[in-house]
């Protein structure tokens, strides 16, 4: 079948690396993709935005199956038109992708059907949010209710930070997404990334991760949209990922499908693992990037065939996901000034090198110019390694890393060290 892949980044080059090995794929087409996609896939020079140019080519090039990898097309009601068309979409329509789209849809969601989450309050004007901040110790939590590039959140420790982070939201730093806030309590325990297939009625897990969100060794720095990762999460034991089925996950998919609002396609819980159990921190509507690149090492089961099931409302009669035993972790390789202003054009060598011993580089943020590799993005390169355990996989990997040539980049030394620690 003709496959259409939504997005440029690092995530959407393991989704095309993972669609490619599909018996069941005809011809691939990702738009716009990215230099690394190209290598799997036709690209195509639409924005996502445009959805009437957008569903003129499906029809055009007779695609079967649209994937949607980023969270912004979902938003902004993509899925919904191609449905209407009579298109099979792997992500969720508009109103169940408000689960990513606004943090406060989510929180009264979990308010209303008793899903463990932080205590909260919504605030939509800076009079309101100091008002409610008089009921939070610090640290406070405190997050852009809209769409921020995985940044819009401060844990604030300080009266100080309070200010600063109030003087960002209101003042528009983080543009429409900070025009209201929640404002949460911090809570305390580790937190663990875990994924799921959901074609609105059956939900199966597909696994889990834990990545690093500051930009800095030893977790310092500001957010990002994540620096590294591994999977599987051992913290998430057995016993913990059932019960974050059963008291987060199914509860979420049932009181979307019970409102009229079904959600289809992969739900990813970001969870707290509490004295009390896991907790939700947040949802996204679509693969974590940089998690993906690390399931997608793991994934044995056809991805193409999972996603078509999930489309057409199928899922119970699939098998379901399998993963290698083994571990995979990935290195972000960022442009210097990332998260602020990174630096563009910075020339990238060495790939093919970093692959020769079985590590796959996912390309995020690069551009072909002058037949050349160069960085146009913050988050430039995925370095992405197997192994027996996180430790072998980051042995691995970082070796991988030092085979690329690029100066204008960094990447964190400490990727997996949560995973290190409690094999010591």
């Amino acid at each position: 079948m003709n496959v259409l892949l939504i997005g440029s980044g690092g995530r959407e080059h393991a989704l095309a690396w993972k669609l490619a090995q599909s018996p069941k794929l005809g011809k691939l087409f990702a738009m716009p993709g990215n230099p690394g996609i190209a290598e799997h896939a036709q690209l195509v020079d639409i924005n996502a935005a445009d959805h009437r140019a957008t569903i003129d080519f499906c029809l055009k090039n007779s695609i079967e199956l649209i994937v949607i990898g980023p969270e912004a097309p979902l938003v902004d009601g993509l899925a919904d038109n191609l449905r209407t068309m009579g298109f099979c979409v792997f992500g969720p329509n508009k109103i169940p992708a408000q689960l990513e789209g606004s943090k406060g849809f989510t929180k009264e969601l979990c308010a209303r059907y008793g899903i463990p989450t932080a205590r909260f309050s919504l605030a939509s004007d800076r009079l309101a949010a100091e008002a409610a901040l008089e009921d939070f110790k610090l640290p406070v939590v405190i997050k852009a209710d809209g769409l921020a590039a995985g940044k819009g959140v401060v844990i604030a420790e300080t009266p100080e930070d309070v200010e600063a982070a109030l003087d960002a939201m209101f003042g528009g730093g983080f543009g429409a997404a900070g025009s209201s806030v929640v404002i949460e309590e911090f809570m305390t325990g580790e937190e663990a990334s875990f994924f799921a297939l959901t074609d609105g009625e059956t939900v199966v897990p597909f696994g889990s991760a834990q990545d690093h969100k500051r930009v800095g060794d030893g977790d310092t720095g500001p957010n990002t949209g994540g620096m590294g990762a591994y999977s599987p999460a051992s913290v998430l034991t057995p016993a913990l990922e059932q019960r974050a089925m059963d008291e987060i996950v199914r509860p979420t998919v049932k009181a979307l499908a019970e409102r009229g609002t079904p959600y289809s396609g992969v739900l990813y819980a970001g969870l707290m693992l509490t004295a009390e159990g896991p907790k939700l921190v947040e949802y996204n509507a679509r693969f974590g990037d940089p998690e993906c690149q690390v399931l997608m090492m793991r994934l044995k089961s056809d991805l193409l065939g999972l996603m078509c099931a999930v489309a057409k409302g199928k899922l119970a009669d699939e098998e379901p996901p399998e993963f290698s035993s083994e571990a995979a972790l990935t290195i972000v390789m960022a442009a210097n000034g990332y998260p602020a202003t990174p630096e563009k054009g910075g020339p990238i060598s060495g790939i093919a090198a970093a692959e020769a011993d079985g590590a796959k580089v996912f390309q995020a943020g690069t551009a072909a110019a002058a037949g050349k590799l160069v960085a146009s993005g913050g988050r430039v390169l995925n370095v992405t390694a197997t192994g027996a355990s996180v430790g072998e996989a980051r042995n691995l990997a970082y070796e991988a890393a030092g085979r690329i040539d690029f100066p204008a980049g960094f990447y964190r030394r400490d990727i997996g060290w949560r995973e290190l620690e409690r094999g010591r």
